[in-house]
């Protein structure tokens, strides 16, 4: 078996769920081992995986890059005990075994949901890092809120066992009374804080820039962002001033309806999707469809997401759409999210690239900054092609934008530099145009997934960055469709190594 299969298999060994959710066969009866034994079994395989690729000569360079950033992840996210101090966002254990199972088929595995739930509860009981205080009180409300459903198809036979277990984990979490205040958000104030946060900066943006350096980057675009706002502001309504922009788009640009928001949804996709053979020469073999999040779910689902496709094609892509509180929420960012996480941005990246020949390691590696960097490079690409309906349309780009780079600024704070919660509400809420319970979304996402959320502007700055050197040194020679090609083609990959790429391909005769 090469080094490649190797390192893939000990990676959806380690997470059977994302194998089944990336549409992988081969992972349908597994689940995550997350006792404090279970892991350091399999760091121990990962970290004997990397000391052979430091010597392997079988593997290409690029190959090779993927194989030692995927293993270093799975270390880092090992060491910095995660599991023990996430409990009330998507990213936690048992909400995303919740949330996911109504959308795949986990028959195979349910018989190890008890097994899993108690070991998420096993090791909140024996940790000493908390979590915040009020991520504790969500925990709950949100196992309750599971048991007060009635019993899901899904749960078939082990029903019982399965709920048994999800009380025992609300337990567990009602009666830790020490966890920590608002104002000790942040991995800094647990211990080996610093160096962990430190391990998943690297890890998530595939770059050596300290937390200091992206807090100062993500200052600097917010600043330019006001600029485009004022611009965009004054050929809409004839204003310039930045906090009445941000304020009509918090109050005035909101749904009609559910059924509004996904149509829109719709046509946004087939819009990007009639006009991207201008910009790829390669498209998916299959489409993208649209769905609305279950009613069940939609109190702890995220706002939209994609889902790829799974390697027999059996279902086509698919586009979530949570629609709880539509009325609510600004119509502005429906195009650029569609564009986002659709057409043509994770549908073709996930798509494309897995029915490539790459290796499987090339095929599913999950790299944040190649990924989400794709997906937020996408949203301005979808300008370039023309596919925003309107200026209100563009003000909603400005807003994933002015989101994107406040995370640089916001993770850093809350992660390096000690920032209370308030503190990071705050800073959002003068900066972007997020609603309150928005803004509460991202803050509680950020301090329970440490420095995934500089994934995305680090990575769109650098594909935007190896474009334009291309461009410069090609000239006419230049051909957008072929570049695209080559990114999503080359299916996820370190910044570096893109870099490497782009650069020998332009370089080339």
């Amino acid at each position: 078996m090469s080094l490649a299969e190797e390192m893939f298999q000990a990676a959806m060994d380690h997470s059977p769920l994302s194998a089944t959710m990336l549409g992988v066969p081969g992972w349908e009866d597994g689940l995550e081992d997350l006792s404090t034994d279970g892991e350091q079994v399999i760091r121990d395989r990962v970290a004997r995986l990397l000391d052979k690729a430091e010597t392997d000569d079988t593997e290409d360079p690029v190959t090779l890059a993927v194989i030692r950033q995927q293993g270093q992840a799975i270390v880092d996210r090992i060491d910095a005990r995660l599991v023990e101090h996430t409990v009330a966002t998507m990213s936690a254990p048992v909400n995303s075994l919740l949330m996911v199972s109504s959308k795949l088929d986990v028959s195979q595995r349910l018989d190890q949901f008890p097994r899993y739930i108690e070991q998420a509860a096993q090791r909140l009981r024996e940790s000493d890092r908390r979590p915040l205080s009020r991520h504790l009180r969500t925990g709950v409300q949100r196992m309750e809120g599971f048991l007060a459903l009635p019993v899901q198809e899904w749960e078939g036979a082990h029903s019982a066992r399965i709920r048994t277990a999800v009380a025992g984990f609300r337990d567990v979490l009602a009666s830790i009374e020490d966890g920590r205040a608002d104002d000790r958000a942040g991995l800094c104030w647990l211990p080996e804080g610093e160096r962990n946060y430190a391990n998943l900066v690297r890890t998530y943006t595939t770059t050596s820039r300290r937390p200091s350096e992206l807090h100062r980057l993500g200052l600097d675009i917010i600043a330019a962002l006001r600029e485009e706002y004022a611009e965009i502001g004054s050929r809409l309504w004839g204003t310039t001033d930045v906090p009445e922009i941000f304020h009509r788009l918090r109050t005035e640009m909101l749904w009609d309806s559910e059924e509004q928001m996904i149509e829109n949804a719709v046509e946004a996709i087939a819009r990007a999707e009639a006009e991207a053979p201008k910009w790829f020469g390669r498209m998916p073999s299959i489409g993208c469809q649209v769905r609305a999040v279950p009613e069940e779910e939609q109190s702890t689902s995220a706002i939209a997401f994609y889902q790829p496709s799974p390697a027999d094609r059996s279902r086509p892509g698919t586009y979530w759409l949570n629609p709880l509180g539509a009325t609510e929420r600004s119509r502005t960012l429906s195009e650029v999210t569609a564009f986002h996480e659709a057409v043509p941005g994770h549908h073709y990246q996930f798509s494309i690239a897995s029915e490539t020949e790459l290796p499987n390691m090339r095929k599913y590696a999950f790299i944040e900054a190649y990924l989400e960097g794709w997906g937020l490079y996408t949203e301005r690409l979808a300008d370039e092609m023309g596919l925003y309906s309107s200026d209100e349309q563009r003000l909603g780009m400005l807003g994933l934008d002015a989101m994107r780079a406040g995370r640089l600024v916001v993770d850093t704070g809350i992660h390096a530099f000690g920032w209370s919660r308030q503190h990071a509400v705050d800073y959002l809420r003068e900066n972007t145009v997020m609603t309150g319970p928005e803004i509460d979304s991202e803050i509680d996402r950020y301090i329970e997934t440490p420095g995934q959320a500089l994934a995305y502007m680090v990575g769109r700055l650098e594909i935007q960055r190896v474009r334009a050197e291309a461009e410069t040194k090609m000239g006419d020679r230049f051909d957008v469709r072929a570049f695209h090609d080559l990114v999503v083609g080359s299916g996820a990959v370190p910044l570096s190594t893109l870099d490497q790429i782009v650069t020998a391909w332009a370089d080339a005769p």
